[in-house]
């Protein structure tokens, strides 16, 4: 893969992606594998001017060691420093840039029982600072290729060339050409995806339908005062605006909590936490998930909604074409950033408090007493398919085709 093509990547990851500005701090995530993908991306956000950048390595097979071997104690306590970092995160409010490239089936074997337990405590001591930076600093998620992740996705390929390929998929559905100009090409996409937004806002609707073969039957009552949003988002106070996942081909909401009923069924393998789940269901009842079945992983997928109270219930609805480049190119990723903007797709856990009207009036607390779901988890799992339908129900009894056979119906 020509350099000069990367260089376009890591160029958009921080001009358009984080969209970093003069005098920000910036933490970079990233795999011990991408030490020279992360300087890249680190020399385009100090070319934008950062006053800081702070790249922070992990590694994947260590990462696993330590949850076989340390106690639930020592993975549950949070030592001063850990504690003192997060208040700066919430004083500095650092754009966060997160590079994806870990092993789908990294954490196989783990007892996903115990880690469970650790996030959980964990999480009651940090969720007042997340609570308090939701929606305020600038953040995205991009993807390089891990040497493991190229061989699940292209098992018969020798390393070297499966990487190899997995670049060429990841720059072509990131839109990232030899020739074309990215960050332009990003603006014209996220235009396109601002006005299927506002139709859909003005249509008034109560409720999504979804029918499809494999057997989803399923109903989902969205909020009178939530909008449909997609591609670039605006930083509450600074206004700046950024695309938090590269690629992205979805337009989502965040639904009422407690109105979905019905079952769907995945039509992809949901990688959470380093393993995979593959071949489920899920059914709902009063908004809450109370039923699910899977061929591979259903323990953990058991365990994954019972997180927390609010672990059960919606908090994403996305639609996404079924001829999106992504599922155009017919690589299956094993990686949700990836099969997400593949398919149409719902999240359990955490809803988005920003898709409501004038959300920077209330308090997080607030938004969520309105009726966005929190939770210390967001999955998405994928269940678009060819011949998916959706039809939107309007407040004045309106029947409004969405998607067709997969595929937007306007």
């Amino acid at each position: 893969m020509k350099k000069t093509v990367i260089r376009k990547y890591a160029r958009l990851i921080a001009a358009a992606g984080g969209h970093v500005q003069k005098g920000q701090e910036v933490e970079i995530l990233a795999s011990v594998e991408q030490p020279e993908f992360a300087r890249m991306v680190a020399e385009e956000c100090y070319r934008l001017g950062a006053k800081k950048v702070t790249v922070e390595f992990s590694y994947q097979p260590l990462d696993k060691l330590n949850i076989q071997k340390r106690s639930v104690s020592t993975l549950t306590h949070i030592e001063e420093w850990e504690l003192e970092r997060v208040k700066h995160r919430l004083d500095a409010l650092p754009v966060r840039i997160y590079l994806e490239s870990d092993d789908p089936d990294g954490f196989k074997g783990v007892n996903q029982s115990k880690m469970a337990k650790a996030r959980q405590a964990r999480y009651r001591v940090i969720k007042p600072y997340l609570d308090k930076m939701e929606n305020r600093y600038q953040w995205c998620i991009a993807a390089v290729p891990g040497a493991a992740w190229a061989k699940k996705v292209f098992p018969n390929e020798i390393k070297p060339r499966a990487i190899e390929k997995l670049w060429e998929n990841i720059l072509f559905t990131s839109r990232v050409t030899e020739d074309g100009d990215p960050i332009a090409a990003w603006d014209a996409h996220n235009r396109d995806l601002a006005a299927r937004c506002d139709y859909l806002n003005s249509l008034g609707l109560e409720t999504l339908e979804y029918k499809a073969s494999n057997g989803t039957d399923f109903r989902v009552g969205l909020h009178e005062d939530a909008l449909f949003m997609g591609g670039a988002e605006k930083a509450l106070g600074s206004g700046i605006v950024y695309n938090p996942n590269i690629p992205s081909e979805e337009v989502f909401t965040s639904p009422r909590k407690g109105k979905a009923e019905g079952i769907v069924y995945a039509s992809k393998p949901l990688s959470y936490h380093g393993e995979l789940i593959e071949n489920f269901s899920v059914r709902f009842e009063d908004g809450k998930a109370v039923e699910v079945h899977a061929e591979k992983n259903e323990k953990l997928l058991r365990e994954m909604i019972s997180m927390d109270e609010g672990a059960a219930y919606l908090g994403e609805c996305a639609l996404v074409p079924y001829d999106s480049p992504i599922c155009q190119s017919g690589v299956l990723f094993y990686n949700t950033l990836f099969d997400e903007n593949a398919a149409c797709h719902l999240a359990l856990g955490h809803g988005f408090t920003n898709v409501l009207k004038d959300y920077d009036k209330y308090t997080t607390e607030e938004c969520y007493e309105r009726g966005i779901n929190d939770s210390m988890i967001h999955e998405d799992f994928m269940i678009g398919t060819r011949d998916l339908s959706i039809t939107g129900v309007t407040r004045d009894g309106k029947r409004i085709p969405i998607f067709e056979n997969g595929n937007w119906a306007f």
